[in-house]
């Protein structure tokens, strides 16, 4: 009850203060025509402004009225960021009865084995969108819209050559309809125009893994800005078909940015806002889905490789991914796979709705931060820590470590 509190006071004081807007204009125009003229004819002209303005505003800006936010212009080829007041109603209607995930942020470690047959082969894959209500930061919840209930989506993992038969479906507690829009699929909209589905539905579709990479896939049912801006993103990894190089540890990380109606930081349930969108001002640019999310949760050795499979979920920002203390030793960039791989990387860029591979080894024990190089974005959550126990390697790094301090 306490965030349909939230939700109800921050829309009323909108609508409140729009009706007392048009209230005061009104009676501050009767009352200059009434100076002007008398009562009789100040009423006739209030009258025909009215008419004029209702003629004039009407063809066009009725439609809008039925969404929210109002009086939004947009020239999107399709439907704009605003979200149809129906959906709304819908969503406050049902907010009590709306799944509340305990953990929003998808698990780093959670990436599927390397794919050992050299065979191509027929492999099936699932997703199902969600929508829920999860935690952004302490006492901050957000309407997520999901797949598989966590952000990102599953990682998954093909291999070149295979044949993906793909179900997708739309849980029949969602509001909105949904789609997916795999980077890897080559066809119209990468599936989405095969995989609209209503709450309820689901379908299914089949593509070739014909390009080795790494790849986002993410929801692309109109407005795709907003869907992704709401947690609908995920990757999917093509190993070519010699397979990736072996490493002790593979870790997957995705970086988003949410859009909310309050300020950073601002207690309660917290809505989305379509025009910080617009803007492209986001409150929150996180890993994982929300604040910390991958914190306490990417732990290795001294001695062991690792490699991040990292993707930039968007929707505006391009994300300049650094690991603090680290230089990486090889990167493919912009994950392109059957290129010469760069080595000995500071950052590497990784634009809305890409992603790279990078891999490293880890020679000295102590805390490893991953962090987007455009610092600022530290504040609004963008970072990780990964923790790496061994002995002390002095010939690589020597010194006494300050337990408080951070590296940047």
């Amino acid at each position: 009850m306490l965030e349909a509190y939230y939700l109800f006071k921050y829309l009323a004081a909108q609508a409140v203060g729009l009706l007392i807007a048009i209230a005061v204009g009104g009676y501050f125009l009767y009352r200059v025509s009434k100076q002007l003229h008398t009562a009789h004819r100040a009423w006739l002209l209030f009258v025909l402004g009215f008419g004029v303005f209702l003629l004039m505003y009407l063809p066009l800006g009725l439609p809008k009225v039925w969404h929210y936010p109002w009086f939004l212009t947009t020239y999107g080829p399709a439907e704009g960021p605003e979200l149809p007041l129906k959906n709304v109603i819908a969503f406050f209607s049902s907010l009590n009865d709306m799944e509340r995930v305990p953990e929003i942020a998808r698990d780093p470690n959670e990436v599927p084995a390397p794919i050992t047959r050299r065979e191509p082969a027929t492999v099936r894959l699932t997703l199902e969108a969600q929508e829920v209500i999860g935690t952004m930061a302490d006492g901050v919840t957000f309407n997520y819209w999901t797949f598989n209930g966590q952000v990102p989506g599953p990682m998954l993992r093909v291999r070149e050559g295979d044949s993906v038969e793909f179900t997708f479906s739309n849980s029949e507690t969602s509001i909105h309809h949904h789609s997916i829009d795999l980077h890897a699929v080559t066809g119209p909209g990468g599936g989405a125009t095969v995989t609209n589905v209503a709450p309820g539905e689901s379908k299914t579709f089949s593509f070739k893994a014909l390009n080795p990479g790494l790849f986002v896939y993410h929801c692309a049912h109109p407005n795709v800005a907003t869907h992704m801006a709401h947690g609908m993103y995920g990757l999917i990894l093509v190993e070519p078909e010699e397979g990736l190089p072996q490493v002790d540890r593979e870790l997957y990380v995705m970086q988003g940015e949410f859009y909310n109606t309050g300020g950073l930081g601002k207690q309660g349930l917290q809505i989305f806002d379509a025009e910080k969108l617009m803007a492209e001002q986001p409150e929150y640019i996180v890993f994982n889905g929300r604040v910390g999310g991958v914190n306490g949760r990417m732990q290795a050795n001294t001695g062991e490789t690792v490699r991040v499979f990292f993707g930039n979920g968007g929707v505006s920002r391009i994300s300049s991914f650094h690991v603090i203390g680290e230089v990486f030793d090889t990167v493919y960039p912009e994950a392109a796979i059957g290129s010469q791989p760069h080595t000995n990387v500071q950052t590497t860029l990784v634009p809305a709705g890409g992603a790279t591979i990078t891999e490293f080894g880890l020679e000295v024990p102590g805390n490893y931060i991953l962090v987007d190089h455009a610092l600022s974005r530290l504040d609004r959550g963008a970072w990780g820590v990964l923790s790496v126990e061994g002995e002390p390697n002095s010939e690589v790094f020597n010194g006494v470590v300050d337990p408080n301090a951070h590296g940047h």
